[in-house]
């Protein structure tokens, strides 16, 4: 018996026929909030995949602050690192991303990881100040 891996397809088409597509084609089968996107920045987004690729090409890493830019399938299977406000947050580009914005993979704020009570915070502590 095979094993038949399922192809990825988006919209009903495969993610090689998506990136023969110009930028503002491929943008006919996103929703509406990311076509609208898309279709306004489409030249940032172009812009941004040509320098990509030139960076890919000297094996330096790709790095933003575009947080807002849309993937498209040209971006696919790269690595990415995106600015969070901190530091760059290494991301690789994967078809389920397709649609999505650079900032939804690179969280602005961490997980709350609380520690012991302060100095102050509890009554025992209080006195133990006082000492």
């Amino acid at each position: 018996m095979e094993s038949t891996k399922k192809q990825f397809t988006f919209r009903g088409k495969t993610i090689e026929e998506l990136k023969e597509l110009d930028v503002r084609e491929f943008a006919k089968y996103l929703k509406s909030r990311q076509r609208r996107t898309v279709l306004r920045q489409f030249q940032n987004i172009e812009d941004f995949v040509s320098r990509a690729k030139r960076k890919i090409e000297k094996n330096k890493p790709i790095k933003t602050h575009k947080r807002i830019l849309i993937i498209v399938p040209q971006m696919v299977g790269m690595r990415i690192q995106i600015y969070n406000g901190k530091e760059f947050v290494p991301v690789e580009i994967t078809n389920q991303m397709l649609g999505h914005r650079f900032g939804e993979f690179s969280h602005t704020r961490s997980k709350v990881k609380h520690g012991g009570a302060g100095v102050g915070a509890t009554k025992g502590s209080k006195a133990k100040s006082k000492k």
